[in-house]
């Protein structure tokens, strides 16, 4: 992830209003945020995350829209304020709230005079200033400006409590203040950002809690160094894990952060001095200047990998290459289509969607488009898709057809457009074939289940794919078709399945419509996290807390089963048990 802000890139702001909002920062463009102003999105280019502005709108004195970064002392002189505006939690002060919510005020003559909301009569009448006044002093003021004069002209202010002045004051700066803070954009964010401000059920009402539980219990996390992009044949398989995502990509998002294959990579200063020329290198000149020489001219990686002989000796046909580029450019980068699409061996996430295809948009936040992949991007690599029909009959499927091979001396006189849709039919051809196949072959080290489908026909194709001891994690946003699929993986059917076993032609039954002995500690949990309101007194969960799906997860380990009967072999002895009042006997 970038520490600084880039153009094109995806950030959040949150609002005063505690309301999240996700923008795009392009540059030369306007960025707009409703009520609160908009401003220049070049603004924001460059800067740091986590920093608070405040809006400055042009007026006589300011001829353009600008942006003020507010101070953290600024920030904690605020925090500070409200912390001092709300009651002491101590119960032995006069001037603490009481079990009841109300206050006692001490006064001059020492008597002591109650004060709560309970005679609090909320009028409009009492604010002084009309709604045309405030609308006039938004052209003119800032926002604090216009909430001290809100307060000031306010004239029962002073029959409010402590604790309903703070709530007051909070309430008219989420509403006048032209403030937000820039924050990264995250899963959990996002997750936040839809779930609140979006469609849930797009997400299927997944929340963050649960999120994590799946991401601990599925075990994701990054195996090894990321493989060679262009020479990945020396880098053993490790890392792969199977996913049915129908959040819209959110499930794929999480584990490839985790992964860490995620975000786009910051160029450091050290890698931009590398790709620059070494005066140690010879270039090519013209009248007394380098000359750069165009990518299409250089030999890319691949074939530098595939020309070197095992003992590093380059191969004539490599030789009589480079003799006729001479003279020569280093190759700093690869050139175009040297990253063959989907072709990671480790730290690989393979997407099985039941659609023409997969539903991953929510990965446009975090720069990546599967419509439109970028090369550069981890993803474009190590984010494997494949449909139910090529994966359980790859026959049917078209795309796996491998298409007519023509002969050189034809496809020498064939045009540039024909011979080009030629090599890229044969490529996609290439890279449909290595997905399903190297899918077929299994041992992936988790399985990660988020769907609406009926869990129990998913695992019955999908468990024979899993290495043994890998977890098994699937997400429903109702508990029913996981009681259902605990029930088939329980200990009574297990132990009715290993007395009387069925023949494997005679499998799926109806008793057994998947083997319960292909996964074992399976359980069923669920977990939610309730923000709560603590005040002497008012301690209670906050009334606008959203409700929705409870959201449950189904949990397992895929086992091997045994080849033989098991057999214990050594000399046991069967140890006399010792009665207590033996040992008494045995000390004294």
């Amino acid at each position: 992830m970038h520490s600084s802000i880039q153009p094109h890139s995806y950030v959040v702001l949150r609002l005063p209003s505690s309301t999240l909002k996700i923008v795009q920062v392009v540059p030369n463009t306007i960025v707009s945020i409703g009520k609160f102003g908009s401003f220049p999105a070049n603004l924001l280019l460059g800067r740091p995350y986590h920093l608070t502005f405040d809006i400055l709108e042009k007026n006589e004195s300011n001829p353009q829209t600008d942006l003020r970064i507010v101070s953290a002392a600024e920030l904690h002189a605020e925090a500070i304020l409200d912390e001092g505006d709300s009651p002491s939690e101590s119960r032995d002060e006069l001037s603490a709230d009481t079990a009841d919510g109300v206050e006692y005020d001490v006064q001059d003559d020492g008597s002591v005079t109650l004060r709560s909301n309970q005679n609090t009569i909320d009028d409009p009448n009492r604010q002084s200033l009309s709604l045309e006044d405030i609308e006039e002093l938004k052209k003119l003021s800032t926002g604090r400006d216009i909430i001290e004069l809100l307060m000031k002209s306010h004239s029962g202010l002073d029959e409010k409590t402590a604790f309903s002045l703070a709530k007051y004051a909070v309430r008219k700066r989420g509403k006048y203040l032209k403030r937000f803070t820039v924050l990264p954009l995250d899963v959990s964010l996002l997750l936040e950002w839809v779930l609140t401000e979006k469609e849930a059920p797009r997400i299927m009402e997944l929340r963050e809690e649960l999120l994590g539980l799946v991401l601990c219990w599925s075990n994701v996390h990054h195996m090894m160094p990321l493989s060679n992009a262009y020479c990945p044949d020396d880098v053993s398989a490790s890392g792969r894990w199977l996913v049915i995502d129908e959040t819209s990509g959110l499930i794929v998002a999480a584990l490839a952060e985790k992964i860490g294959v995620l975000y786009e990579e910051e160029e450091d200063e050290e890698d931009e001095e590398r790709e620059l020329p070494d005066s140690s290198r010879s270039y090519p000149q013209l009248n007394g200047m380098p000359v750069k020489v165009h990518q299409s001219d250089a030999i890319s990686t691949e074939e530098k990998c595939s020309d070197t002989q095992s003992n590093g000796v380059p191969s004539d046909s490599a030789a009589n290459r480079s003799s006729t580029l001479q003279p020569q450019m280093p190759v700093n980068r690869p050139p175009k289509h040297s990253v063959r699409a989907q072709s990671a061996t480790s730290n690989s996430i393979t997407l099985l969607h039941a659609a023409t295809q997969p539903n991953i948009s929510l990965l446009k936040y975090f720069g990546y488009d599967d419509s439109n992949a970028n090369e550069k991007h981890h993803l474009f690599m190590h984010l494997k898709t494949l449909s139910w029909l090529q994966l359980l009959s790859p026959e049917a499927d078209s795309t796996y057809q491998e298409p007519e091979v023509v002969p050189d001396n034809i496809l020498q006189t064939w045009r540039g457009g024909k011979k080009s849709s030629y090599f890229r039919k044969r490529r996609r051809w290439e890279r449909v074939k290595d997905v399903i196949d190297d899918t077929r072959r299994g041992d992936f080290d988790g399985l990660v289940i988020a769907s609406v489908m009926e869990p129990a026909e998913i695992l019955r194709h999908l468990l024979p794919l899993l290495k043994g001891g890998a977890p098994v994690v699937v997400f429903s946003p109702n508990v029913e078709p996981l009681v259902k699929l605990t029930d088939l993986f329980s200990k009574a059917r297990r132990t009715a399945f290993m007395t009387n076993p069925p023949d494997d032609s005679d499998m799926p039954t109806e008793d057994f419509p998947i083997d319960p002995t292909l996964m074992l500690n399976t359980m069923l949990q669920t977990s939610r996290a309730r923000s709560w309101q603590v005040l002497p007194g008012r301690t209670h969960p906050l009334m606008m807390a959203r409700g929705g799906a409870e959201g449950y997860i189904f949990t397992g380990t895929r086992v091997l089963k045994g080849e033989g009967a098991a057999r214990a072999r050594g000399r046991f002895s069967k140890k006399r048990k010792i009665e207590r009042g033996e040992e008494i006997e045995d000390d004294s």
